[in-house]
């Protein structure tokens, strides 16, 4: 059954809500739909009290490291944490407190040609127990691939059956931003569901487009309850009037119920 995942996306310190692909790596600008008022302990904090798990820190650009450690922090091996992660940082990020380091940028070279290398050198470092590919990808005319640079530059691999069993060996978890629809609240990238959902060797998250409850029920159907989703913008923790974080809560305690013995 698909579950819901919480998010903390970080930028310039502060949590954020943005638009995906929008972000300028130049002047530190993008096109924001909330900043909240609130620090990132307060999110972890939350998440941790509600019993949530699975969730993502991502670190969007630089001057988010401060921010990051502090939601680590509220919420130990309670959150992945996501954003400039590579072979030499990612021990330090699981020591700080977060339950798996997510890697996309750091496996491509500048001309955004897989290195497999790199994700080999990953993986003795910190083992592939701690370690989630994010795969998050922008449609083409043959499919979807994967994006990278805060999700500006298309590298060459792409999101396939063939591609998630390759890399299934490397990580615990799949992550998936549909960066076309990231941020906008006009709904889920469908097809991309249902293919995630068919092709799903462990453990998934899609985000990217969630605009109501109605989506999780949605990406339940679609994936055959194989892909979890993380709302962002509609909700209403972020500002948003499309989904209650309330009852997000409360579909995840329905769907796997917590029993005592």
């Amino acid at each position: 059954m698909t579950r819901f995942r919480p998010c903390i996306d970080l930028h310039q310190g502060q949590v954020k809500q943005i638009v995906g692909g929008t972000l300028n790596d130049d002047t530190g600008l993008a096109e924001t739909n909330f900043v909240s008022e609130q620090p990132p302990a307060f999110f972890a904090k939350t998440y941790a009290e509600d019993g949530l798990t699975g969730g993502h820190v991502i670190k969007l650009g630089p001057g988010n490291e401060e921010a990051a450690l502090e939601a680590l922090h509220a919420y130990p091996n309670g959150l992945q944490l996501g954003g400039g992660v590579c072979v030499d940082n990612a021990a330090g990020f699981l020591e700080a407190g977060a339950s798996h380091v997510i890697v996309t940028s750091m496996l491509f070279d500048t001309n955004g040609r897989f290195q497999e290398d790199l994700l080999d050198k990953l993986i003795t470092e910190v083992g592939k127990d701690h370690v989630v590919l994010d795969l998050s990808c922008r449609r083409t005319e043959d499919g979807w691939q994967v994006a990278m640079n805060r999700w500006q530059t298309l590298t060459d691999l792409a999101v396939t059956a063939k591609t998630l069993e390759q890399l299934s060996s490397y990580a615990a978890e799949f992550l998936v931003h549909a960066a076309d629809v990231e941020g906008k609240c006009e709904g889920v990238d469908e097809d991309l569901v249902q293919k995630l959902g068919e092709w799903a060797t462990l453990p998934m998250t899609y985000a990217g487009g969630a605009r109501s409850m109605a989506d999780l029920a949605l990406v339940d159907q679609l994936s055959g309850g194989n892909v979890d989703l993380t709302i962002g913008s509609a909700l209403d923790l972020f500002g948003g009037t499309g989904a209650a974080y309330a009852d997000c809560v409360t579909w995840n305690k329905k769907t796997f119920p917590v029993t005592g013995g």
